[in-house]
């Protein structure tokens, strides 16, 4: 009778540690599953009057952003922006023309992360060889304006 009692105990735990492990695969198999058919079923019902087909068609197309329209103007104020909240540089001290190194007291680790602010701000990467001649925030600006083909 022990015998019987202890193979049940065990049984039991099992079957514990099975629910636990399968319940969730299963139930997220099913769910993966009536998803794919709730998909089918929308295509295949009709729109209700307030919804036109292309509205049911559009909301299936993925959309995807673009970048805002640039001038030099913008650019320059964007450059700008990224240089005063640099917290290495004195917003006082910043012009188109200062220097990083002799006028705003930086050194290359300041300029690369400067030029690495720009990569992310602008969405582009700015090679190593071109990254180290971009010395002032004009030559920035001009090297930005020629990378988006801007010639305003």
């Amino acid at each position: 009778m022990a015998v019987v009692l202890r193979n049940m105990k065990s049984l039991s735990c099992i079957a514990a540690v099975t629910l636990r492990t399968t319940l969730p695969r299963v139930s997220a198999a099913a769910l993966f599953h009536n998803r794919h058919r709730t998909d089918r079923l929308a295509l295949k019902t009709k729109p209700s009057s307030f919804l036109s087909k292309t509205t049911l068609l559009q909301s299936l197309v993925r959309k995807y952003s673009e970048k805002p329209p640039l001038n030099l103007e913008l650019i320059e104020k964007r450059v700008l922006l990224v240089l005063k909240l640099y917290d290495k540089i004195n917003a006082e001290k910043l012009t188109l023309d200062s220097h990083f190194m002799n006028d705003l007291g930086l050194d290359s680790l300041d300029q690369v992360e400067i030029i690495m602010a720009m990569e992310d701000e602008f969405g582009f990467e700015i090679p190593d060889a071109d990254s180290e001649r971009l010395m002032r925030p004009k030559e920035i600006i001009q090297y930005i304006a020629d990378k988006e083909d801007i010639f305003d």
